[in-house]
């Protein structure tokens, strides 16, 4: 690595302290500031429930969708931050004895996760606190955050950069924007995006950097390891969903027939896989990087497995 490049690549490091700084927040103070949950508001827009796939519901079961979709939502970000902390901590250790405006980024990252995981606990226990009982989050966070960083480091770093770009094209592209939400439920992801915002750039950073590491038969068993862990994920949602419609079910009035249990069924995993899967899969900014690594044969491989996610949204 040149002098420049070193110079540029520190530059990155610092700014993403300074900024983590300048929008230092607290979840009791600047969030949740004394309010609830009121469910007569939806929690996530209509673009990402997917909910023009839901054409037999009420405007109500609409809506019920949508706050029991938020609720998984905010439970998924508690999860996955788990293993992007443990990730990050570990990757810190290259820096203990070198870029000292790396480490300390690193560290700022790891605190900010802790303190996102914090916040989707307490959203949790205040979304329960207004909605029926039976709501069932089926992943436990320890066990997938094993599984995640058994894979190589190329691959789990692969996933938290595809996660934190989606994060933050959601925000910006659905939930900002949408004036019929929870106030309080935007907040929360208002106050998410503004550090994801400069965890992405150290994603890449140090993506970039362990890619530099590797060889090509490492980096090659390492699309591999990604491709798993996007199954890995497939399999988490499609649990998480036929759940989520278990718990519609339960809550909603009325019976519902068996095609319209099989439109929810459908039509919740493919939000699910739209959300956590294919926004992030798709997103120019993943593209170019991941392109910029693998070969076009690899490419082929990651996009055959994409595919059939992809075949019916």
């Amino acid at each position: 690595m040149n002098a420049i490049t070193k110079i540029s690549t520190t530059e990155r490091y610092a700014r993403c302290v300074e900024t983590s700084k300048r929008v230092r927040w607290k979840v009791e103070e600047d969030v949740i500031r004394g309010r609830r949950f009121d469910t007569a508001h939806k929690f996530l827009p209509d673009g990402l429930i997917l909910a023009d796939a839901f054409t037999t519901l009420s405007a109500g079961e609409k809506r019920y969708v949508s706050q029991i979709q938020g609720r998984t939502y905010a439970n998924i970000f508690g999860l996955v931050e788990r293993f992007i902390n443990a990730k990050v901590l570990e990757v810190s250790r290259d820096h203990w004895l070198g870029d000292q405006t790396a480490l300390e980024a690193l560290v700022g990252f790891s605190q900010e996760e802790l303190k996102h995981q914090e916040m989707f606990r307490r959203i949790e226990r205040m979304i329960a606190a207004g909605m029926p009982a039976g709501y069932t989050f089926v992943p436990g966070p320890d066990q997938v955050a094993a599984a995640v960083l058994s894979k190589s480091t190329w691959a789990v770093l692969a996933l938290i950069c595809h996660i934190e770009l989606f994060v933050q094209a959601h925000y910006v592209e659905a939930i900002q924007p949408d004036a019929t939400l929870s106030p309080l439920y935007k907040d929360v992801f208002l106050y998410h995006w503004k550090d994801e915002s400069q965890h992405v750039i150290l994603d890449e950073l140090e993506w970039t950097r362990e890619n530099q590491k590797i060889t090509a038969a490492e980096r090659d068993r390492a699309v591999d390891d990604f491709i798993a862990l996007v199954g890995a994920v497939d399999g988490i949602l499609q649990a998480q969903s036929a759940a989520d419609v278990a718990y519609f079910r339960s809550i909603a009035e009325g019976s519902f027939h068996d095609g319209q249990i099989e439109q929810l069924r459908e039509g919740v995993l493919n939000a699910y896989r739209w959300q956590y899967i294919l926004s992030g899969a798709q997103h120019p900014r993943f593209l170019k990087f991941l392109l910029g690594m693998i070969t076009p044969e690899q490419a082929e491989r990651v996009q055959r497995a994409l595919a059939p996610l992809a075949g019916k949204l």
